[in-house]
């Protein structure tokens, strides 16, 4: 092993387990700044949380794969610095003894668990798999091992879900599994990169609790990264900020949350959404826009000879109404029927029962044929800007295919579609380059202004922020609310964050086990909840005392 580095260290004072020492990552030389990192320097104590936060491309998560070794090879390099875990030059160390290291002392989690985890093998094997490559452990022990950590981390009937494969588990199921799995190894420091980011709100409580209270059993160490200051208000100890690749705050959390430093740092908190919803209304007087009536929709499965058949319930009896100009939100967990009702209002499913009606005609009456010219009038943001855009075709070619479809000459549609990127706060030039050269927020503002090629009366938007920084959050957010005021565009905004729905909802309804259980005004169902489950959803909402305390002041970081 790499000889120790030792520093003189205050008495009675536990020396840190991790030293980030001047780290400088290069990138590419085709890239648009020399470095990834550049001179970042922090500890990491045992038994401390430290929060990482930043935006997209701020480093964080750069860093966190250089202290596990997983930098990609050649594009990323450790141009200098040092990273020391209990004094041994991690930088110095050969592949062989890195790989020692990693998942055995120092563990991570990944941000997405469904690319993380291998599809094509079971759960409990993917786990095993660590405590192969480390250990001396028999078969049976391993098994054993197995059954104790996914109970651990609070899954039901580990050993049956063990036998699972990843698809078969809802989000927060997955994440538990990929904590199992970096947990199996009993490691000092742990590492958990935006593990909550894409999670609901009840989800993100018990993962949050769950690390607080191995972190707190095993003595670990957690280096923990985020863009949400409500979740560094929940768990952190310490906090670093980072921007560009640059540590710009370091600190007390409380200190930091309470009274930071960097005008950065300032201006990431005041981006926030802030949970307390806006007392402007909409008059919904005259006929509704768009009214659900009694929708219903079952997924049925199984039914042979040695199965039952067996029906979950995902749209269960809705109703709902949204006026020209109104913004409905529709709130819950995961599985609750949000994108169920979303999808068939624009046709990409059909319910068992009920009505759809669009201006009073019935659109699940209709057939192919008969729904294509409504569908210029619907049109929807999905949650993935990533997935949801072609990337062989440029991206005014995105923008425009819709209008030709419908008959637009082709020179007059991609025109349009380089005005609508200035609408959305991009430059006409956009229209020429390829998905992948843009950053998350900005891949979300051509998907709108996909959307707004058609000209829609209604736009229902899928999560459309959910996975974005909380800056680009807000200004995406802000231009929503901005176009919807100019077009007067009717709105169907499905979210799980609860902050975000009291930011531009009128109108919110909260969705359990395919059913609304409660709807009305935003500041009648955010103020005055009558329902245990909204009341349970607003109670999850994380760092809710700072958020009470901490009034919204600026905007977001420019």
């Amino acid at each position: 092993m790499p000889q120790t580095e030792t520093e003189t260290q205050a008495p009675g004072v536990a020396p840190p387990l991790l030293e980030i020492k001047n780290l400088t990552v290069a990138l590419p030389d085709e890239a648009e700044r020399p470095f990834a990192v550049e001179k970042v320097r922090y500890t990491l104590n045992p038994d401390e949380i430290l929060c990482v936060v930043g935006e997209s491309g701020s480093g964080k998560s750069v860093t966190a794969h250089a202290i596990m070794g997983l930098l990609p090879k050649p594009d990323l390099r450790i141009a200098a610095g040092r990273i020391l875990y209990r004094g041994q030059n991690i930088v110095a160390m050969s592949e062989a003894e890195q790989r020692a290291l990693r998942g055995h002392r120092i563990a991570m989690i990944f941000q997405e668990p469904m690319t993380a985890l291998n599809p094509l093998m079971r759960v409990g094997d993917q786990i095993e798999e660590a405590l192969i490559i480390h250990t001396d452990l028999d078969r049976k022990a391993r098994k054993a091992r197995v059954v104790e950590m996914l109970d651990a981390v609070g899954l039901p009937s580990p050993e049956t879900l063990r036998k699972s494969y990843p698809f078969r588990l809802s989000g927060g199921q997955r994440q538990r599994v990929m904590i199992a799995m970096a947990l199996a190894l009993k490691p000092d420091i742990l590492i958990a990169d935006e593990p909550t980011t894409a999670l609901d709100v009840t989800t993100q409580k018990q993962i949050l609790d769950l690390i607080k209270t191995i972190q707190r059993e095993h003595k670990m160490a957690v280096l923990f990264i985020t863009h949400d200051f409500g979740v560094v208000a929940e768990i952190a100890d310490r906090v670093a900020v980072m921007r560009h690749g640059r540590v710009v705050e370091l600190g007390p959390a409380q200190e930091v949350l309470t009274a930071p430093k960097a005008e950065y740092t300032r201006a990431l908190i005041d981006s926030l959404p802030h949970g307390r919803p806006t007392d402007a209304t909409v008059a919904r007087g005259g006929p509704a826009l768009l009214a659900a009536e009694g929708v219903t929709k079952v997924y049925r499965s199984g039914g042979t000879r040695v199965s039952k058949r067996t029906e979950l319930v995902v749209s269960d009896n809705i109703y709902l109404t949204i006026h020209p100009g109104e913004t409905v939100g529709l709130v819950g967990e995961s599985g609750s029927g949000k994108s169920t009702l979303a999808r068939a209002i624009v046709g990409l499913l059909k319910p068992d029962g009920g009505r759809i009606l669009f201006q009073g005609t019935d659109l699940l009456s209709l057939d192919r044929a008969g729904f294509r010219p409504f569908r210029r009038h619907v049109q929807m943001v999905f949650q993935d800007p990533y997935a949801s855009l072609n990337p062989r075709h440029k991206v005014a070619e995105i923008i425009a295919q819709g209008p030709i479809a419908f008959g637009t000459p082709r020179a007059e549609a991609l025109a349009r579609a380089r005005e609508l990127l200035g609408v959305v706060g991009l430059d006409a030039s956009a229209g020429g380059r390829y998905p992948h050269e843009f950053s998350g927020g900005q891949r979300q503002r051509i998907s709108i202004a996909r959307a707004l090629a058609m000209e829609p009366q209604l736009l229902i938007a899928d999560e459309p922020v959910s996975a974005l920084d909380a800056s680009v959050q807000a200004q995406v957010l802000d231009l929503l609310a901005d176009i919807k005021a100019k077009l007067n565009l009717a709105m169907l905004f499905i979210t799980h964050d609860l902050r975000v729905a009291a930011q531009i909802c009128d109108t919110v309804g909260v969705m359990q086990h395919g059913r609304i259980v409660e709807y009305g005004a935003a500041t009648e169902v955010f103020g005055h909840p009558t329902d245990p489950y909204t009341r349970a959803l607003l109670d999850a909402i994380p760092g809710q005392a700072w958020h009470a305390s901490h009034p919204p002041s600026g905007g977001p970081p420019s």
